[in-house]
């Protein structure tokens, strides 16, 4: 039964539809915080149990490809971004690190370590293993995968969240697709995040303690 693509698709509408917009309604954040460690457990237990997953690196990566094509993408983001604080807030460029550097060490260490690694884990190993079977079309698949990373973060109310995260979320199952690496996509994930709260979009992206 858990096997099937009945079951599996009744899952993934109750674990990343339904319960990321319950988030928007007005209860026990207790209660939230609950049910989002009741979910990850499930999806480790799921994760290992049912599928292949192996977090060992893998030795056949292209390490050099991988470097190149990031690069290439980092400065186009930097590029972008930059120039959208410019025009937004010139005053919060780079305003975190430059004013309180302990506090922008601090934040990329957490987002790092206890946010990125376990978005991965979940929404491209455990995603892709899983559901990869319920679309016949690769770019339908990662377009919903990018939708449903993107609603992950409906929490924050903000649209530019929505949309950074879904354009995120595309460039990382389309990194993951191509490497079936966590790490890989993992360095790839923080380093384009990391970068937004560098820049100066962490006030913008409604990120605790990011104020000007």
């Amino acid at each position: 039964m858990i096997y099937s693509k009945s079951y599996k698709l009744v899952e993934l509408v109750l674990l990343f539809i339904l319960l990321p917009l319950s988030f928007l309604l007005d209860y026990d954040f207790k209660v939230k915080a609950g049910l989002v460690i009741l979910g990850f457990i499930y999806i480790l237990t799921i994760l290992f149990k049912f599928t292949d997953a192996s977090f060992k690196i893998k030795s056949s990566l292209n390490w050099s490809k991988f470097f190149k094509v990031t690069a290439i993408k980092f400065i186009v983001i930097t590029l972008i971004t930059t120039c959208y604080v410019l025009y937004i807030d010139s005053s919060l460029l780079f305003y975190v690190p430059l004013n309180n550097p302990k506090l922008f060490v601090v934040i990329l260490g957490v987002y790092t370590f206890l946010s990125v690694w376990p978005q991965e884990i979940i929404y491209r190993s455990f995603f892709y293993k899983r559901y990869q079977d319920l679309c016949s079309s690769k770019i339908v698949f990662m377009v919903l995968n990018a939708v449903i990373f993107s609603l992950a973060h409906v929490f924050l109310k903000n649209i530019l969240v929505l949309i950074l995260t879904f354009i995120g979320g595309l460039l990382f199952i389309y990194t993951y697709t191509k490497t079936k690496s966590t790490t890989l996509v993992s360095i790839e994930h923080a380093l384009y995040g990391n970068w937004l709260f560098t820049v100066g979009m962490g006030q913008m992206l409604a990120f605790p303690g990011m104020e000007a």
